[in-house]
């Protein structure tokens, strides 16, 4: 994809979620600290001081099946995140799946009723937010910086956002932590490997289509304008990215449960990305194949594709609301953005 039609996505998304505000009223301004300390380098928190600022609540939507809140929270200096909260109906303490989709996702999708309905069904909570440089979060930066050109800084900052965000669903104390799902989608799914390795509390990952095995990537992928390329395969610019790779640490993930899904027609990852990683994955994982968009929702549509990883988290029989049972049900032949 063109990366100005990216750019011209990214804005028209921005304007498309405001005039949803009927539905969820975004806050506006955070506070954020003045110092911030945070190690690029690392997956994990430790030699980080990030520290949640004060979140701003906006108007909590109620529907028959689900609640809705955006929630902006922040730990950065200008860098405040839009967390939509999406919440069961019946359910006191539901378990939470994040959502990640690939760069250049906006958070269109979280305002959606009935993709909200699919998401929720069954009484677990969904998690939705865009990944850093992406959607809202990219701002204040000349155009010729954006999420490929510093990788290194948007896979980072955002697996720390992921453990962030569990820390902030922790201290809430409404949701069940004992297991955490993590839907990723395209470089979302790279990040939900990455901070699978940093936070034992993501019990299950949904991969689809992820990113990863960066040399063959930069050199292949579609995504990367041809122009800029060369730069992103000079030696340097790949060191930087070699511990962050997920073809390293998939196979490490050893106690969450994984499924990898695959879609043959997807340019944006290439065929030597997907065996790469089908390859280093844990014995357990369970691989999907799809020869095109068409057979992914042939097989998935009407909010299946999200059954899989609430099987992963599913509650004690006794621990469920009868009346989650039955919660946002959706027609079998209903399709919807997955």
């Amino acid at each position: 994809m063109n990366r100005v039609v990216c750019f011209a996505l990214i804005f028209s998304s921005i304007y498309h979620n405001y005039a949803h505000a009927q539905q969820t009223e975004p806050p506006t301004g955070v506070t954020t600290h003045n110092r911030v300390r945070e190690d690029g380098t690392a997956l994990s928190l430790e030699g980080s001081n990030l520290h949640l600022d004060q979140p701003l609540v906006g108007e909590k939507a109620e529907f028959p099946a689900f609640s809705r809140e955006m929630i902006q929270v922040g730990w950065r200096s200008n860098d405040p995140i839009e967390l939509y909260v999406i919440r069961p109906r019946g359910v006191q303490k539901p378990r939470p799946i994040l959502y990640l989709y690939s760069y250049p996702s906006e958070t269109n999708r979280f305002l959606d009723n009935r993709y909200c309905e699919r998401i929720t069904k069954g009484g677990y909570a969904a998690i939705g937010f865009v990944s850093a440089l992406t959607g809202q979060r990219y701002h204040d930066r000349p155009m010729r910086e954006w999420f490929v050109s510093e990788m290194q800084e948007a896979l980072t900052n955002s697996v720390h956002d992921v453990q962030e965000i569990l820390n902030y669903l922790s201290s809430r104390g409404d949701f069940d932590l004992t297991e955490v799902g993590m839907f990723g989608q395209g470089s979302g799914g790279a990040i939900a490997i990455l901070a699978a390795a940093a936070d034992s509390r993501i019990h299950a990952l949904d991969l689809l289509e992820p990113w990863g095995d960066w040399p063959d990537w930069l050199a292949k992928s579609t995504l990367v304008p041809e122009e800029e390329r060369p730069s992103y395969l000079k030696p340097e610019f790949l060191a930087r990215l070699a511990p962050l790779d997920p073809v390293h640490w998939l196979p490490e993930l050893k106690t969450q449960a994984i499924r990898l899904q695959f879609v043959t027609d997807n340019s944006v990852t290439p065929l030597v990305v997907r065996e790469r990683l089908a390859s280093v994955a844990p014995a357990t994982a369970h691989v999907v194949r799809y020869q095109d968009t068409r057979e992914l929702y042939q097989a998935t549509g009407g909010g299946g594709l999200f059954d899989w990883i609430k099987g992963e988290l599913k509650y004690p029989p006794t621990a469920l609301p009868q009346s989650a049972h039955s919660a946002g049900t959706v027609s079998a032949g209903e399709r919807g953005d997955p």
